[in-house]
């Protein structure tokens, strides 16, 4: 099941099962995200454009909850007010190893922190690895509940978010509502 929540950037569409959040996305076309989504989990993805709806499809027993769950999360976090979108569970279906290794590090980063790329790579137990980390942080299905804007270059400087200027200064906006600025003090790599 999905929703789409308004953002100051624009519509973000959750798609959630019973186990967990599947993906959370900013931008782009419900109908595409809920496609890809159901290619990921290999489902199929209701509730398309609509708000949280009731009831279950699809065997996603409790979506609705979970739906009900991160919309409330995802408000206070775009508001900038602390919140528990880091406590969200996420269904992993369709993760390679790889990039859940990486993105469960990324969720460890506390809000008004920020990382580097290789000190993740460390604290995941991957030294020099700093690469490979950020193509996986750039691959991150659970926008914002999987918090790859707190991993920044090693020199402090913004790195990067997807491509483009709008993605470096929605980065830089992101970690403003928590309370970071950019640069950030230089992180070691």
């Amino acid at each position: 099941m999905m929703t789409t929540i308004a953002s100051p950037w624009g519509p973000v569409h959750v798609a959630a099962s019973a186990a967990g959040v599947c993906g959370v996305q900013l931008l782009g076309s419900a109908a595409a995200f809920a496609d890809g989504v159901g290619r990921r989990i290999g489902g199929t993805v209701t509730g398309v454009g609509g708000d949280v709806p009731r009831g279950t499809a699809d065997g996603l027993s409790g979506a609705d909850e979970r739906l009900a769950q991160v919309r409330a999360e995802l408000l206070l976090a775009l508001d900038g007010r602390p919140s528990g979108v880091q406590d969200v569970p996420l269904d992993w279906r369709g993760i390679p190893a790889w990039d859940r290794r990486v993105l469960e590090g990324a969720r460890g980063v506390a809000r008004g922190e920020a990382t580097s790329y290789g000190r993740l790579a460390r604290r995941i137990g991957a030294p020099g690895a700093a690469r490979a980390v950020g193509a996986a942080l750039g691959r991150n299905p659970f926008w914002i509940l999987v918090p790859c804007h707190r991993v920044v270059a090693g020199d402090g400087s913004i790195g990067g978010y997807g491509g483009g200027l709008e993605s470096l200064e929605l980065k830089r906006d992101l970690l403003a509502l928590e309370g970071t600025t950019v640069p950030v003090a230089r992180l070691l790599d």
